[in-house]
C-alpha cells in the first residue's frame, strides 16, 4: 500500500527554521512528481512546493526565497526545508504524490500532516 509519513513539525520562533521529512512507500518513488501542501485554520489547503523526479521544482510565491523542496531517491524522502518562518507560515503541512496507473488517471496519496507553529 501507498504511505506518506511526514515529520519535523513543532514550535518555532518567528525568523527561525524547521526541515520537514516525508518518507514514502509503496510508490516507485524515483517517478514521482512529491509535493508539499499546507492549511491553516479557517483556510483552504495550498499547494507550498513541488518537486518532479527530474528535480524540477516550483514554489507558491509565498514561500519563494524562504523554502526549498528536495529529494532524496535512495531513502525515498523529500524534504521542505523552511527557512524565516513567519506566524503566517502556522499550519498544518502534508506531504503529497499523485500514483498514476494508465493513461491520466491517477489517485492522490496523503501524508497524516505535521504541525507547524510559528510564535511572534
Amino acid at each position: 500500500q501507498v504511505q506518506l509519513v511526514e515529520s519535523g513539525g513543532g514550535l518555532v520562533r518567528a525568523g527561525g527554521s524547521l526541515r520537514l521529512s516525508c518518507v514514502a512507500s509503496g510508490i516507485i518513488f524515483r517517478i514521482n512528481t512529491m509535493s508539499w501542501y499546507r492549511q491553516s485554520l479557517g483556510k483552504e489547503r495550498e499547494l507550498v512546493a513541488a518537486i518532479t523526479s527530474g528535480d524540477v521544482t516550483n514554489y507558491a510565491d509565498s514561500v519563494k526565497g524562504r523554502f526549498t523542496i528536495s529529494r532524496d531517491n535512495a531513502k525515498n524522502t523529500v524534504y521542505l526545508q523552511m527557512n524565516s518562518l513567519s506566524p503566517e507560515d502556522t499550519a498544518v503541512y502534508y506531504c503529497s504524490t499523485r500514483v498514476y496507473t494508465s493513461g491520466d488517471w491517477y489517485r492522490t496519496y496523503w501524508g497524516q500532516g505535521t504541525l507547524v507553529t510559528v510564535s511572534s
